[in-house]
């Protein structure tokens, strides 16, 4: 901030408080010569406004207020780019929080660290801390219980775009993910578009009615246009993050309308890197518990 408009905020700060201040003390008292219970003409409803100083303990919270503001603006910041005597920052304030916490945590984060995320399964503790910074940092894509919603995967399920073992789930939270499919609408035009959808719906496990006579047509442009990210069998590719299309989840809306959309419109599905965000050991306790939301059971049977 220049010193310009520091100054210009302390100017406005101060003429604030005392003018208040002097409102507060030329109204203090009744104007000399003026008559007992005189009014201000005011009237509603047959009740009159009284022209009378405030109350004597009513003026005293104001004058309160006052001298509390001021030495407030002394200790704290608040008058432009003065920093207050005491010297508080909020990131003094976090930095001195973090460290706090991370004298209390950071033993802990490390002796699971140390441990491998399959065996973390056994360990409750280690997987409420996981839950915790997943609902503090994850539910808003996600969602609370991990079930994701249109356009954000569900982590309690089988279905992994990008590979559901604990190296790639920590990798996926590490670096994020950069998904994304170009618009086909103007590449196919609509009937090779259609013929496509009809194909994708053919060879789905889900039984939905399509027309047979566009299947064909829909393999061989498939085939042409789509086999390069999703496979030749629609299974998918995890390496370059393209859905398996043969099976009931359908990260972007499994209606025809949708998958329709998808289709021609494209998509971008990015994940931001949390690396910076959470750091490996807080990474590890939440990889580990997305990994248990789909092998939790598996473990403990295990």
């Amino acid at each position: 901030m220049s010193d310009f408009w520091s100054g210009y905020i302390i100017a406005i700060i101060a003429i604030n408080i005392i003018g208040c201040a002097a409102l507060l003390f030329f109204t203090r008292r009744k104007k000399s010569g003026a008559e007992e219970n005189e009014t201000t003409g005011h009237v509603y409803d047959g009740i009159e406004e009284y022209d009378n100083p405030l109350p004597r303990w009513w003026l005293w919270m104001f004058y309160i207020t006052i001298i509390f503001s001021v030495i407030y603006l002394i200790l704290y910041p608040g008058l432009g780019k003065f920093e207050g005597v005491l010297g508080w920052t909020q990131t003094k304030q976090y930095e001195e929080e973090v460290a706090t916490a991370d004298e209390k945590y950071l033993p802990l984060f490390e002796q699971y660290s140390a441990m491998s995320i399959e065996d973390l399964q056994n360990e409750p503790e280690a997987l409420d801390m996981g839950q915790s910074i997943f609902a503090n940092t994850c539910f808003g894509c996600h969602g609370a219980d991990g079930r994701g919603g249109i356009g954000f995967p569900n982590l309690t399920d089988d279905e992994w775009i990008y590979g559901g073992t604990p190296d790639d789930i920590v990798y996926s939270i590490t670096e994020g993910r950069q998904g994304a499919m170009p618009p086909w609408g103007e590449t196919l035009g609509e009937e090779k578009l259609s013929a496509v959808l009809h194909y994708v719906l053919s060879e789905n496990e889900v039984e939905r009615t399509y027309r047979e006579e566009l299947v064909e047509e829909g393999r061989t442009t498939y085939q042409t246009y789509c086999k390069a990210c999703h496979a030749e069998d629609l299974s998918g590719n995890p390496a370059m993050g393209a859905p398996n299309l043969k099976d009931d989840v359908w990260l972007h809306g499994g209606s025809i309308s949708m998958i329709k959309n998808t289709i021609r419109n494209g998509v971008n599905a990015n994940m931001p890197p949390h690396d910076k965000i959470l750091g490996k050991h807080k990474i590890h306790l939440v990889a580990a518990y997305v990994y248990s939301l789909s092998h939790g059971d598996e473990e403990q049977s295990n």
